[in-house]
């Protein structure tokens, strides 16, 4: 059984597995066969943007879900405009664009309401008060039920945590990404839940392993450091499970997670990734493991 959470104060209980909806395709029957799988393995969160696919993900995820519609969460971000020649897009965190965004959003989902709106990034040097307010407003008008923000950078969750209703920040995290773990004790102490994406690190962290690895590495890990350390993960923990039960399973048993959102690009990926949450949890001595092998991290650019 798909086990839920709930995200941060709201009264969205989300599965522990969600579905990153930017893998999907450009093929609405594949697409729609993806989202379907998800629905199957009891996956009730899906998250898209108005971003991806010039907006037709979003338009693939409202007719997937159009008959499930009071039984699912939807989840959708706004703040980046494309430009007229559709090749390049630009920051755009101002009220007047994320209310006007909104609105298409609702369009193309072909829904009268948003579960959760999230702001697509943000910077320090944002006008953070006005994008607030555009959030606040869509909440009384009544076309969000709730709100929260897509971003790694410390500083703007900060800003946000402190004068926001904010009911959760999405950060990419991983055990090769732990970068997020420095904000989650004030996250915490504010009800405010992570949804955790990029849990497999673009696939270093499932069975491929190595085969992923780029000769430059992966963030602060070098190609000899992935090559030292993910044998070492397959060898001590991921014995009798797969790589990507202990990528989830590590993800989770932080309680501040609500739901980790990964990417399928076919419905196998999917069951695959429901069968690694529904896998047992990791215990205190693996978690320890894994982080005396891996580096904790900070954020150095990106305040």
């Amino acid at each position: 059984m798909m086990k839920k959470r709930r995200l941060g104060t709201s009264d969205l209980f989300v599965s522990e597995l969600g579905l990153g909806c930017m893998s999907i395709g450009t093929d609405e029957k594949k697409a729609t066969a993806i989202i379907e799988a998800a629905l199957e393995e009891e996956i009730n969160y899906f998250d898209t943007a108005d971003l991806y696919d010039f907006g037709e993900n979003e338009k693939f995820v409202g007719r997937a879900l159009k008959n499930v519609r009071d039984k699912v969460i939807i989840a959708t971000k706004a703040g980046n405009r494309w430009n007229e020649n559709k090749d390049g897009w630009s920051w755009d965190p101002s009220k007047k664009h994320i209310k006007e965004a909104a609105k298409q959003s609702l369009k193309r989902l072909g829904t009268d309401y948003i579960d959760l709106y999230q702001l697509h990034g943000g910077t320090i040097g944002d006008p953070i008060d006005e994008t607030i307010d555009a959030f606040e407003e869509l909440k009384s008008e009544g076309y969000i039920r709730f709100y929260g923000i897509s971003s790694i950078r410390p500083n703007v969750i900060r800003e946000y945590a402190s004068k926001a209703e904010i009911v959760s920040v999405m950060m990419q995290y991983s055990i090769l990404d732990r970068r997020p773990e420095e904000i989650f004790s004030l996250l915490q102490s504010q009800n405010i839940s992570v949804v955790a994406r990029g849990p497999v690190a673009k696939g270093l962290l499932s069975e491929k392993m190595l085969d992923k690895a780029s000769q430059k590495g992966y963030l602060d890990y070098s190609f000899e450091e992935l090559n030292e350390l993910l044998p070492s993960l397959k060898k001590k923990i991921a014995k009798d499970r797969s790589m990507t039960d202990i990528a989830l399973q590590y993800n989770l048993a932080n309680s501040v997670v609500s739901s980790v959102v990964a990417g399928a690009s076919s419905p196998e990926q999917v069951r695959a990734n429901a069968s690694a949450v529904k896998s047992k949890p990791l215990t205190e001595k693996e978690i320890t493991f894994i982080q005396e092998l891996s580096k904790a991290g900070c954020y150095e650019e990106h305040r």
